[in-house]
């Protein structure tokens, strides 16, 4: 109930707007995300990449409602690109591994515009592939709603003809997942697997913890079986033993596989997986249209809830 509620009062602009005005919000924003712009971007990955870890980035933007603010967005990670080779941050550190990565909702390159939306956000998703395998990074797709699961996976498709390093996003939660792992869990295919962060109706995703979890193990069991590179996106600390565990069951090696954990949730955990000399990439989001990505994380934690009540108690 309280997962639903905060995923709705991600959609009010009136609570956006006092939440934004309130004095503490900035220090709060802060440690979940990165800062406003690529120059913010570029440092949080210095920093980053210094401690051992790996990145992935993501704009954060509104959805399009004309071509011209799709075109922005897209232009948005071409200059991240640009910046973080100048900044010799991009490397790639095996086939389908690279120290940096961005992460792409095709929703904001113009997957929702009505008419050519998808033939439009293949096209700009094409350039951003583009850049990413020219300065050494790679790219991953970000799902979303389960409205958009079919189209984000045909675009993948696509794009994995010329770009075959491109990386998928599986949500445990949906009832479908299963078999979307077995049939990405092939060679060359990167894959991250995620609990979900959107509020889905019972018809299409499992409500209860319990269920998510044990769709989310037997997702995990399916991709570390398979032959393709699974990103294991978790910070819960039960599903990283039972990775560890699957991890030496299946004989893989450290470079055939990853961790992945958000800006700010879990750094010490962070450092612990990767001083073990496991792959750990953190998800760093950047960008001014925070507010619906900060609404998602404290849906998905209640530990992140409670970070923020308690910040504007001993701070407002």
């Amino acid at each position: 109930m309280m997962r639903s509620a905060i995923l709705a009062a991600s959609r009010s602009a009136r609570l956006q707007a006092m939440i934004s005005r309130a004095p503490v919000t900035r220090g709060v924003v802060q440690r979940f995300v990165a800062g406003d712009d690529t120059a913010a971007a570029v440092a949080a990955t210095r920093t980053l990449t210094v401690e051992g870890l790996t990145v992935s980035l993501d704009h954060l933007g509104e959805d399009p409602t004309d071509r011209a603010q799709a075109e922005h967005a897209t232009a948005a990670y071409l200059e991240l690109l640009s910046a973080l080779e100048r900044d010799g941050l991009t490397e790639r550190l095996g086939p389908l591994s690279a120290r940096v990565e961005v992460s792409v909702k095709l929703s904001a390159v113009g997957q929702v515009l009505p008419g050519d939306g998808a033939a439009l956000a293949l096209d700009h998703a094409r350039e951003i592939c583009a850049a990413a395998e020219r300065v050494g990074a790679t790219v991953t797709l970000d799902m979303e709603d389960h409205t958009t699961t079919d189209a984000t996976l045909e675009t993948l498709a696509d794009l994995r003809k010329d770009f075959p390093a491109t990386g998928a996003v599986l949500q445990a939660y949906l009832r479908r997942t299963e078999a979307d792992a077995r049939d990405l869990a092939v060679a060359g295919s990167r894959v991250r697997l995620c609990k979900g962060a959107y509020d889905e109706p019972a018809s299409v995703a499992f409500r209860g913890r319990a269920d998510v979890d044990a769709s989310y193990r037997r997702c995990l069991d399916v991709l570390l079986h398979g032959d393709g590179y699974p990103m294991i996106a978790t910070h819960d600390p039960a599903m990283i033993t039972a990775a560890q565990q699957l991890i030496t069951a299946t004989g893989r090696t450290h470079d055939s596989y990853e961790f992945q954990m958000l800006y700010g949730v879990r750094p010490q955990e962070q450092q612990r997986l990767a001083g073990q000399g496991h792959v750990v990439r953190t998800y760093v989001p950047y960008g001014a249209q925070w507010y619906g990505y900060l609404m998602r994380r404290l849906a998905e934690r209640p530990a992140n809830l409670t970070f923020f009540a308690r910040s504007v108690v001993s701070k407002g």
